[in-house]
C-alpha cells in the first residue's frame, strides 16, 4: 500500500538545565496535551503510539512504562518503544501507518540528563570491549573528530565559533541556550564550552496522518516524502571520522538530493558535526541550516533529533518552508543518521 503520511502537529518544553521538582512524567504530560490540543483529538483517536527514550539516563529498567500514564494507557492502546532518539519512534509509526494499520500517530520522547553525569553515561555506547574500559566521554571523542576536521583542512576553530554563534542567535522560544554566549575555555581541545551543546531535560512529541485524515486535521500537512537511516561501523578507529557515508546514503534514500531544501534542521551537537553533516547532506549557503538553534542551542537527549523533524514541520506548516530537510544522530561522533524530507503542499 502507497500511502502519503505527513506530520500534522509538533510540541516540546522549555529545555531546562534541570527540572528537579519533575518527574518524567509530569515534564512529558503538557507536551502531550499541547500536541493533541493542536489536532482536536483525544487520546482514544490515536490509531498508533510510540516512544523514544533511554534507561541509563533514567537510572532504571523498563522506564519508559511510567511514561505511559502521561499518554492514558487505559482503555489498552497500541504502544510501541525504542531505546534511542524519539526520531526512530517516528520512523516506526511510519512504517505502521504505511502499512494501513493505522490513520493517526502519536510519537513522544523524552529524557532527562541532569541528575548524573552525561558524560560518563554516554560512554556506555561504545564498544564494550575495548573502548567503553577507557572510558572516553562524547566530548573527548567529538574533540576528536573535530580535530581530524581541522587537520585536514575542513574548518577552523574561527569557523566552529561562527556556527556556535550563529546556532545560540535563534529567536526559538523553547532553546535553553539564546543570544550571545562566550565561547569560553578549552573543554577538550579544540572544543571550547561554546562548541558543546548544554546538557538540559526536555520533551518533544509529533502527531502523524495518513492521507486525506492529514489534511482534516492540519492547514498545510509537512508530507514525509522519504526517511531513510543507515549506522557507520561501531568501531571508531575504522571509521573517516571527516565524512559521514551514512548519512549521504540516508538522505540519497530519502530522496533529499532530488531537488533542493530550503530548510535543514540538522541534529549536531557539537559545532564541528555541522561541518560533516553539511558536507554529507551537500548544503549549500542558500539553505537555511538550524533556524530553530539545534542542539547546540538546546539538546535534550532522546528528544532532541525528534525536535529537529518537528521544527522543520512547524515551519512548513507555518508557510516558511517548502521542502525541508530533518536530521537526527545517534551514538558517537554520528555514528547512526537518520534523514527525512518534509514537503508542504504547492501554494
Amino acid at each position: 500500500m502507497t500511502r502519503d503520511i505527513a506530520v500534522v502537529a509538533f510540541a516540546q518544553c522549555d529545555t531546562r538545565r534541570s527540572t528537579e521538582e519533575l518527574s518524567e512524567v509530569e515534564m512529558l504530560m503538557p507536551v502531550l496535551h499541547d500536541v493533541l490540543a493542536q489536532t482536536g483529538l483525544k487520546t482514544a483517536d490515536i490509531g498508533f503510539t510510540c516512544s523514544g527514550s533511554c534507561d541509563y539516563l533514567a537510572g532504571r529498567a523498563f522506564s519508559f512504562t511510567l511514561a505511559l500514564d502521561g499518554v492514558g494507557a487505559w482503555p489498552p492502546i497500541s504502544e510501541s518503544h525504542v531505546e534511542t532518539d524519539g526520531a526512530w519512534a517516528l520512523y516506526e509509526a511510519w512504517t505502521k501507518l504505511l502499512s494501513g494499520d493505522a490513520d493517526t500517530a502519536l510519537v513522544y520522547s523524552y529524557g532527562k540528563s541532569s541528575p548524573g553525569s552525561l558524560r560518563d553515561v554516554l560512554t556506555r555506547q561504545l564498544d564494550p570491549y575495548y573502548v567503553a574500559p577507557l572510558w572516553p566521554d562524547s566530548v573527548a571523542l567529538a574533540a576528536l573528530q573535530a580535530q581530524a576536521l581541522i587537520d585536514a583542512g575542513d574548518t577552523d576553530e574561527r569557523e566552529l565559533a561562527a556556527i556556535g554563534a550563529r546556532s545560540r542567535a535563534t529567536d526559538n522560544p523553547r532553546a535553553q541556550l539564546k543570544g550571545p554566549v562566550p565561547q569560553g575555555d578549552y573543554l577538550v581541545r579544540p572544543l571550547r564550552t561554546g562548541d558543546c551543546p548544554p546538557i538540559g531535560d526536555g520533551a518533544a512529541a509529533v502527531v502523524l496522518a495518513a492521507g486525506e485524515r492529514a489534511r482534516e486535521l492540519c492547514e498545510r500537512p509537512a508530507w514525509i516524502r522519504g526517511i531513510d537511516h543507515r549506522i557507520e561501523a561501531h568501531s571508531l578507529g575504522v571509521r573517516d571520522l571527516t565524512d559521514s557515508p551514512s548519512t549521504r546514503l540516508a538522505a540519497e534514500r530519502a530522496g533529499a538530493f532530488e531537488r533542493p531544501v530550503d530548510t535543514a534542521e540538522l541534529h549536531a551537537p557539537f559545532t564541528s558535526q555541522e561541518v560533516v553533516l553539511r558536507k554529507a547532506l551537500r548544503l549549500d549557503d542558500a539553505t537555511r541550516i538550524n533556524p530553530s538553534g539545534g542542539a547546540l542551542a538546546a539538546n535534550p537527549m532522546m528528544a532532541a533529533g525528534l525536535a529537529r523533524i518537528g521544527e522543520a514541520a512547524a515551519r512548513i506548516h507555518r508557510g516558511e518552508s517548502d521542502r525541508a530537510l530533518a536530521h537526527a544522530t545517534s551514538g558517537p561522533c554520528l555514528q547512526q543518521n537518520l534523514v527525512a524530507v518534509l514537503e508542504g503542499d504547492p501554494r
